[in-house]
């Protein structure tokens, strides 16, 4: 519990981090109070300094009035008597000191006689509250401020006075010079405890910083309501933008009232409106598109047949007529055997237009197809001067396809490597996984540009118009081969590079109900920016059924 507990404190801040990214709201909400709280923290602290300066100026100046009025009554008192003797100063000493009491707020009160003076041989006794009297509390330099003075001058000095509870609390000491007719000069020191002063502070700051807190989160609360209302509909066109884009097309913002939220709900719906209507109208053209060439590849078929029939008479009996009579058969032959294959290729793209496709799954070998799909384009890649070589890692366990299609495809792949591959070697790879089986066909012609690679799968799609085909082709194999892979769930992809050649790669489930999650062999060869490896780095296929590879014991 503790593990699962850690773990879950140590993935806090990413949780966090992915609420901030995906919510406007949360990012909203928390810079409103984070900068809040700033300025309240820095106004709060401003306004607790001012008012704590403010509190110790205003006692201050209060304490020196009444210190003065203290220091004025006692030394009315001194100036007002005739007397001489230690008794009578003693006695005129009380009296200033209840004087003193009398005119101040405190009852800490100091008197000591200022050093280095001689006092005519009248003794005078200082004295000193307790509080006063602790060592330190009045302080060396504040005595020689007083006893230096000669014009009657306050002065003071913040302290800290012990309490009845044992610590100290803030307090002002003031010091004045008096004198005492027959006994010389003195020091007057009157103490101020701060304490009340102090509370009344603290009870401001916490005041403030409890309001400010209280001030913060109202902002934070009024944040999120507010952000919540302008959000939600921005959320809600979200929402409607991915409904959309998943095909819902009748989807829409609700419209309310007539701020600017509505007019973005209105614009947003018109916009739909427009993209429904053009979708709509471009699935109709798609679907007679699609109706037409269905149905004008079916009526083709019965002439197509009649003219093929009388074709092949012309052609068995070609030997028999002029040469130029021959030669034209010949043509016919030639050609309608063109037209025979593409209105074929066109059948089965309406057949997958229309949905109608469906798989025939049987167990299948994919290195024996590969092979004979490799015996029967060996003339075309011999006439073209390539040679076709198998390797084969792996890929004997069998797999569920549809052993027609799968044969179509690695036709139209050799095709058109052989057709591309300007002579050059092509490898057949094939290997398997757990998961899946890919077959590649890798070629070491002229390549093609990335803008060439996206296209290469369009309908009747060429990256040279005026190149000529030299092995036939309709233009539709890469095509039909790249829909015949989605049937499967499989995938079909290329890699390419002008002057490096071509590599494309089908990577097909091994059980149809099951996915796959990645590809036996590496799209992008390893040979990419090499030269076509030598005949005897390959291992071609062995027709008499032994394999020298690491595959061959799965057989």
């Amino acid at each position: 519990m503790r593990g699962r507990a850690f773990r879950d404190w140590r993935g806090w801040p990413a949780r966090v981090v992915g609420v901030w990214r995906r919510s406007l709201q949360f990012r909203t909400v928390v810079i409103t109070v984070v900068l809040s709280a700033l300025a309240v923290v820095a106004t709060g602290a401003y306004m607790a300094v001012s008012i704590g300066n403010d509190l110790f100026q205003s006692r201050l100046q209060q304490v020196l009035v009444e210190s003065k009025n203290a220091a004025g009554a006692a030394q009315t008192i001194f100036d007002s008597s005739d007397s001489a003797g230690e008794a009578s100063t003693i006695s005129l000493l009380n009296s200033a000191k209840s004087a003193i009491i009398a005119s101040s707020s405190s009852r800490l009160i100091a008197l000591y006689a200022t050093p280095g003076q001689t006092t005519g041989g009248t003794t005078v006794l200082s004295f000193a509250s307790p509080e006063l009297a602790t060592s330190g509390v009045i302080t060396e330099e504040l005595r020689d401020q007083v006893a230096d003075d000669t014009e009657g001058t306050q002065y003071w000095q913040s302290v800290e006075l012990s309490n009845e509870n044992g610590g100290t609390d803030p307090g002002i000491i003031v010091g004045s010079p008096l004198t005492i007719p027959g006994a010389g000069a003195f020091e007057l020191y009157i103490g101020y405890n701060l304490a009340e002063a102090e509370q009344t502070l603290v009870f401001v700051q916490q005041t403030l910083w409890l309001g400010g807190l209280a001030l913060v989160a109202l902002i934070g609360l009024v944040a999120w309501l507010i952000v919540r209302l302008v959000v939600q509909p921005i959320r809600m066109a979200a929402e409607t933008s991915e409904k959309l884009a998943a095909g819902h097309l009748e989807v829409r913002i609700p419209e309310r009232g007539e701020d600017v939220i509505s007019t973005l709900a209105r614009s947003f719906n018109g916009m739909a409106d427009s993209m429904q209507s053009q979708i709509t109208q471009l699935a109709e053209l798609s679907q007679v598109q699609q109706r037409f060439v269905s149905d004008v590849s079916h009526e083709l078929r019965t002439p197509l047949t009649t003219i093929r029939l009388a074709g092949d008479v012309l052609y068995d009996q070609r030997e028999s007529f002029p040469p130029a009579t021959g030669r034209t058969a010949e043509l016919l032959h030639t050609q309608t055997e063109r037209f025979e294959l593409l209105l074929a290729d066109l059948l089965e793209i309406s057949r997958f237009d229309a949905g109608s496709a469906h798989l025939d799954t049987e167990p299948t070998n994919l290195v024996r197809l590969a092979e004979d799909a490799i015996d029967q384009m060996q003339s075309l890649a011999e006439a073209a001067g390539s040679d076709l070589r198998l390797v084969a890692p792996g890929g004997y366990f069998e797999a569920e396809v549809d052993g027609r299609r799968i044969r179509r495809i690695v036709r139209n792949l050799l095709g058109n490597a052989i057709e591309h591959g300007e002579g050059r070697p092509i490898v057949v790879s094939v290997d398997s996984d757990e998961q899946a089986v890919a077959l590649s066909v890798r070629d070491y012609g002229s390549g093609m540009t990335p803008d060439d690679a996206e296209r290469v799968f369009d309908r009747f799609w060429r990256a040279d118009p005026s190149r000529k085909r030299t092995i036939g082709g309709t233009g539709l194999g890469l095509a039909i081969s790249l829909e015949d892979a989605t049937l499967h769930g499989g995938a079909l992809e290329v890699w390419s590079r002008p002057g490096a050649g071509s590599c494309f790669r089908l990577t097909l489930p091994r059980v149809q109900s099951r996915s796959f999650t990645s590809s036996p062999l590496p799209l992008e060869p390893d040979d990419a920016f090499g030269e076509a490896p030598a005949v005897a780095e390959l291992r071609p296929p062995h027709h008499d059924g032994t394999r020298n590879d690491r595959g061959a014991e799965h057989d």
